[in-house]
């Protein structure tokens, strides 16, 4: 099957019930079986996205346990380049779609891999259109957001 690029937005909808849509669990749900490809600043978002969840009350140290084993269950590989390939790949996606650094990553991983992109930032997604990237939809009867 087809990789697909997820971004943290979506990662972080299946674990906040607050931040829960039909997308993000629709995109859970076509994962099965499929490549998923990360750039490097994944899991640093998404652990981000948890401590700061904790500190805020949201989310307890049980739940996150939960949490990173669904993650650990998905076949998720890190896209990593050397520092100046990355830096030379994402600054100019960023320039050019006014995003930060960190969307032009998920932009830049899908591009050079030829995937879907899986994302809840709307910024990004139109980004991600503009240059040509399908943007994952999940089976029929899943809807957008």
């Amino acid at each position: 099957m087809k990789e697909i690029v997820i971004d943290a937005s979506v990662t972080l909808a299946w674990c906040f019930p607050d931040e829960k849509s039909v997308y993000a669990e629709g995109v859970l749900e076509a994962l099965e079986g499929r490549a998923v490809l990360v750039p490097a600043v994944w899991a640093l978002e998404v652990a981000n996205g948890l401590l700061v969840g904790e500190r805020r009350k949201r989310i307890e140290q049980p739940d996150i346990l939960r949490f990173t084993k669904l993650l650990e269950a998905l076949a998720v590989q890190e896209v990593a380049l050397p520092a100046s390939a990355t830096i030379e790949g994402v600054l100019p996606l960023a320039r050019e779609y006014k995003l930060s650094a960190y969307d032009a990553s998920y932009l830049e991983v899908a591009i050079r891999s030829g995937a879907e992109l899986a994302t809840a930032d709307e910024g990004l997604e139109k980004a991600a259109r503009k240059a040509g990237v399908p943007i994952m939809t999940p089976r029929a009867g899943k809807g957008r957001r």
